[in-house]
């Protein structure tokens, strides 16, 4: 079900190109177009990244809703059934596949954003620590995204679930400090997953800002488990 998977994505060449180059397109317009606007301690570029980390693995996330929701309305799972195979492994080869996908593009990025002049000062454990981070919330995302392809009831419905993914990095302290929101956005910035994981990042890799690993860490955990839980009762129940 993984090589199935990879090869449907290898396939889609377009779509596997848009998810990358957006991501990229973004953090171009963040750096050289909002970014003389906006304070930050250090270089733009360096405070943006970790965004754009999120932004890349939400895009991501939409390729594997869709994909969960084709395989749902075309006939494909009724014909797994007749096969003897365990029954979850349908799910497992997408999110296995959606996670290796979004570290691929993820390190096409990080190179990207290394030739504009990106230069985390991290030792070997803070880059340890910022691939487990990485590396945890992008298998939460895929696993919600599972979840909410099971939930649509076709690949077009899946792929607008997954707008709120790729909108919950901009309420956060991915592209502006949360400071500079209004009091009663600052208290939900403050105080959800991408916040968490971005901050983390940002710290591992030598930038401003207090480290936040054991938050992102349990926010992670905490949205995977949700995330497959709620795939296995949807799977089940279609």
């Amino acid at each position: 079900m993984f090589v199935r998977s990879g090869r449907h994505t290898l396939r889609s060449r377009d779509t596997l190109v848009i998810s990358v180059l957006l991501p990229i397109l973004i953090m171009l317009l963040f750096v050289y177009v909002f970014g003389g606007a906006i304070e930050v301690e250090g270089p733009y570029l360096d405070y943006v990244v970790p965004g754009i980390v999120l932004l890349c693995t939400g895009f991501g996330a939409s390729i594997t809703a869709t994909a969960v929701a084709g395989d749902m309305t075309s006939g494909a799972v009724q014909r797994f059934r007749t096969l003897p195979m365990f029954r979850q492994a349908l799910l497992a080869g997408h999110a296995g596949e959606g996670l290796l996908r979004n570290l691929a593009a993820i390190t096409i990025v990080l190179i990207v954003a290394t030739i504009l002049g990106f230069r985390p000062r991290a030792d070997v454990l803070g880059w340890l620590t910022a691939l487990a981070v990485i590396v945890l919330f992008v298998l939460a995302v895929t696993w919600i995204a599972v979840a909410l392809g099971l939930l649509a009831r076709s690949p077009e419905a899946a792929g607008g679930f997954t707008y709120a993914i790729m909108f919950i990095p901009y309420l956060s302290s991915a592209f502006v400090p949360t400071a500079t929101m209004p009091g009663w956005l600052r208290g939900f910035a403050d105080h959800q997953p991408a916040t968490a994981v971005v901050d983390s990042l940002r710290a591992e890799w030598g930038g401003a800002g207090n480290s936040s690993v054991v938050s992102a860490v349990l926010w992670c955990f905490g949205l995977a488990a949700m995330g497959y839980v709620t795939a296995a009762v949807l799977y089940e129940r279609r």
